[in-house]
């Protein structure tokens, strides 16, 4: 019996492909990060919620050492080694103390985007996105934007998608968070905020994937089982 690739490797695949299009670089990091690179960096409030043991895994004997709750800590890493302009994606896996349900895993894929450069604006991440989903979904998508709050971008978005199922209805969808790169995180990675603005987004993989294929629990990416592996 012949195997075929996993649904969240070929997704990965088909990002890389629609981002290197657009001038994009893949950047990847190590899945243990320090507590400066995971929260500090990215302007995350020493008091912030995310930096509990709920949220958080810290690592036993390595001090501020935890498993990355985001694919964030990339960004820092990347910027610190380049000047801009900067165009980067971000897929990997990434980790959070929560319970696991339909929606949720402790562990899951994330995919996030970085661009830096002179005048760049919330118009042209409208329009990275716009392009990005209606290749992903082979459809055109609209995007839109709500005010949200996120501590490494300001200012921060939610983002939705008006998506049609398979059965022809259409609905706006909560898809990701994204925003403008907030000036602390740029001048954390000595890069002028006053000459260079940015933004980026991040979204979890298996929602991506779940909300074209009409999936009803993110866990299934997870179990194994090639029943479920065999219908993509």
């Amino acid at each position: 019996m012949t195997g075929h690739i996993h649904p969240i490797s070929s997704a990965i695949s088909r990002i890389n492909a629609i981002f290197y299009n657009l001038g994009f670089e893949f950047a990847e990091g190590p899945l243990i990060e320090s507590e400066y690179y995971n929260f500090d960096a990215l302007n995350v409030p020493r008091d912030h919620p995310a930096r509990d043991m709920q949220d958080t895994f810290w690592i036993q004997g390595r001090q501020e050492a935890v498993l990355r709750t985001h694919t964030s800590p990339v960004q820092i890493r990347y910027m610190e080694k380049h000047e801009p302009p900067i165009r980067i994606i971000v897929p990997g896996r990434v980790f959070r103390a929560e319970a696991t349900d339909a929606t949720h895993e402790a562990q899951f894929y994330q995919f996030e985007g970085l661009y830096v450069d002179k005048g760049a604006s919330l118009a042209h991440l409208k329009g990275v996105l716009e392009h990005f989903f209606s290749k992903f979904y082979e459809r055109d998508i609209t995007v839109r934007f709500r005010p949200g709050y996120f501590p490494f971008v300001e200012p921060g978005v939610e983002v939705d998608m008006l998506f049609r199922k398979k059965d022809g209805t259409e609905k706006w969808v909560e898809i990701m968070g994204a925003g403008m790169v907030h000036p602390n995180v740029l001048r954390n990675c000595a890069i002028d905020p006053d000459l260079y603005s940015g933004f980026a987004f991040g979204v979890g993989l298996e929602r991506l994937i779940a909300i074209a294929a009409e999936v009803d629990d993110v866990r299934h990416f997870h179990t194994g089982d090639l029943r479920f592996i065999h219908q993509f």
